[in-house]
């Protein structure tokens, strides 16, 4: 059995702590901690250790040559609909196109180390809650008025994730960061 992870875009601390703000006023859900806010571009349910180092190196040389770009979240949304929410999640404003290009590459590098990422379509988003497959549409609209400055998207993060146990969240830890271009 191999190790669990995720490539991912982390927006900056300032940003991840107004939105936690932004929710810490609205109970009624186990929202995500900022430690745990993230946009996943390719995620690896398992990732043999003999991977690890050919992921780490595909990583590095797909997306370094990638410029840095702006971004921003806004909108919101939950799959697979509203009516029955498995998750709640905030959109991307600004940055669409480049996290789909990023996420491109991140999924190329693993298939090339030999690690198959998850096979779902991409649509950039920020996961906050897993309401548990009820009726949504009013934490949609009400995440809907959140929006984030637009900040630089410039390192992706390789990152592995390590489940606690039923009703505990994942911890995350960082394994490799990689910079784009200035």
């Amino acid at each position: 059995m191999g190790t669990r992870m995720f490539v991912a875009v982390y927006p900056p601390d300032d940003v991840r702590e107004e939105l936690a703000e932004f929710l810490s006023v609205r109970p009624g859900l186990t929202w995500a901690g900022p430690e745990q806010m993230h946009l996943t571009l390719a995620f690896f349910g398992s990732v043999p250790d003999r991977s690890l180092e050919p992921l780490e190196e595909n990583l590095d040389d797909a997306v370094r040559s990638v410029e840095s770009f702006p971004c921003g979240l806004h909108g919101a949304g939950a799959f697979p609909h509203p009516d029955s929410a498995a998750v709640l999640w905030l959109g991307v404003e600004d940055g669409a196109e480049d996290l789909t290009r990023l996420a491109r590459k991140a999924r190329g590098a693993g298939n090339r180390a030999g690690v198959v990422p998850d096979g779902k379509a991409f649509h950039p988003h920020l996961t906050l809650a897993h309401p548990g497959r009820t009726n949504a549409t009013r934490w949609v609209r009400v995440l809907e008025t959140f929006s984030s400055r637009i900040w630089t998207v410039d390192e992706v993060h390789l990152v592995e994730s390590t489940l606690q146990g039923h009703g505990h969240r994942p911890r995350h830890r960082t394994v490799k960061t990689v910079p784009l271009t200035p």
